[in-house]
């Protein structure tokens, strides 16, 4: 068995990479379409609200140092259904997450070959093609790759702040609300698909050195780079590319332009592309198995759960979130369903992870400590948060229905199938005990092969 340990600053590049991803690559544009300029009081408002999200995480994390994570904490706060519905969550999220990243990759090129609509599907439909038949044959990046990929995207969105702040106006920061403050509450609803993260991280918590020490080192110096990061992001594309922010499918180009020059739209093209391959790639071998695992437990159908051991690839699985993709993309492009819809049916499941994470701390962590108080009043907040999904909020809790609703039918007690008396001059049969599979262990070890980034 591995002795390797997580350090600090090992744990630090892994939580940021699980926060950032492909989704900042979009969401400035498309929460200042949603709120205007005010777009920036919900930026804020999540980066302060993240603060008890993630220490709660981090103390249930040291508490709990188990590869189950968000899923192990509820279980032992709610009960193994409850868990189940987090696996739902998370899997099930991924069909909207995985077209929604792959679209924002076609985007960026669309833009920098200066093509429209056909061009960015077809990319894509590559991209997304590739990452599901990359994990058919069971090649997935390394860890190690995956974190230089977003220690680029760091880098990138650095140079592209400091490059074109100088060209920011305060103009630009009028009318400050064009849409109201309730689109405000929506922009922040649409925001947290990059913002996910803290909750699916929780599964490494025992692999660190010291994990009550670490866990709250690594989430302060993650939260300050976040914070640098997103904030500096979101203020110099409202001050610089004004009302045009609204508008542009690719503000990351924009801004490069604005700093560098017309030569960054191919380098941001090319980097949009790697990125979304390499989240999807991540997502989709993280989800894949998680959906054999519940399988496996009894909280998906059976036939599903074959691939679920470690070094087999969980064909079945993949499959059904194939399909699950298509349908999603097709329904998308037939009722012209925007980008902003499909991330906000995804976040409406994200959010319903996080707040359920939430409310296991309240329930396991000591009463009335820092901690506690933080979770409690994380809780409300991402429970309103979760309110101002709209419509989107019917998908937790359907999938949560579903998820309680087969694990109670896959944990039923065993039961004799009666039989029909026999006919005359026939021997009698013997009842049949008809054993229903293990009860679901809802997803203890399911979030082990979850996603390092939810949608961030």
């Amino acid at each position: 068995m591995s002795t390797h340990r997580i350090g600090l600053a090992q744990g630090t590049a892994i939580y940021v990479g699980a926060i950032l991803g492909a989704g900042i690559l979009a969401l400035p544009a498309l929460a200042a379409a949603t709120a205007g300029p005010a777009s920036l009081v919900a930026w804020v408002a999540l980066l302060l609200f993240c603060v008890p999200v993630a220490f709660t995480f981090a103390a249930l994390g040291a508490r709990y140092p188990d590869s189950g994570g968000v899923a192990t904490f509820v279980a032992k706060a709610f009960g193994q259904r409850a868990s189940g519905a987090v696996g739902y969550w998370f899997y099930f999220a991924l069909p909207a997450g995985a077209p929604a990243t792959a679209y924002v990759g076609g985007q960026y090129v669309a833009h920098t070959l200066g093509a429209g609509q056909t061009a960015a599907l077809l990319v894509a439909a590559v991209l997304l093609l590739a990452a599901f038949g990359s994990n058919m044959v069971g090649l997935r990046l390394s860890g190690r790759l995956q974190l230089l990929l977003v220690g680029l995207l760091a880098v990138l969105l650095l140079v592209a702040v400091v490059t074109s702040l100088p060209q920011a106006s305060a103009d630009n920061l009028t009318p400050f609300a064009p849409h109201g403050w309730g689109a405000v509450a929506q922009a922040a609803s649409l925001l947290f698909f990059t913002f996910a993260g803290w909750e699916a991280v929780t599964h490494l918590s025992g692999e660190f050195r010291d994990p009550a020490r670490d866990l709250r080192r690594v989430t302060i110096t993650t939260l300050i780079v976040i914070g640098v990061l997103y904030l500096g992001l979101a203020l110099t594309c409202v001050l610089v590319l004004g009302p045009e922010l609204a508008r542009t499918e690719a503000p990351l180009t924009l801004l490069l332009q604005a700093g560098t020059g017309s030569a960054a739209s191919m380098v941001t093209a090319v980097m949009a592309m790697i990125l979304t391959f390499g989240t999807m790639n991540a997502f989709l071998a993280g989800a894949s198995r998680l959906g054999a695992a519940l399988a496996r437990d009894g909280v998906l159908p059976a036939p599903l759960a074959k691939g679920h051991r470690p070094g087999e690839v969980p064909r079945r699985s993949l499959a059904l979130l194939f399909l699950l993709s298509a349908l999603v993309c097709t329904f998308a492009l037939t009722t012209g369903t925007e980008l902003a819809q499909v991330m906000l049916a995804a976040a409406a499941c994200f959010i319903a992870v996080t707040v359920a994470g939430l409310a296991a701390g309240v329930r396991l962590l000591p009463r009335f400590s820092a901690v506690w108080w933080g979770a409690l009043v994380a809780t409300g907040a991402m429970t309103v948060l979760l309110v101002f999904s709209g419509w989107f909020l019917l998908l937790p809790l359907v999938l949560g229905a579903l998820a309680v609703g087969w694990s109670r039918v896959a944990s039923g007690r065993r039961r004799v199938v009666p039989v029909t008396p026999p006919a005359a001059a026939e021997p009698a049969e013997v009842p049949v005990a008809v054993h229903a599979p293990a009860p679901a262990r809802s997803a203890a070890v399911t979030e082990s092969a979850a996603v390092t980034e939810p949608a961030g």
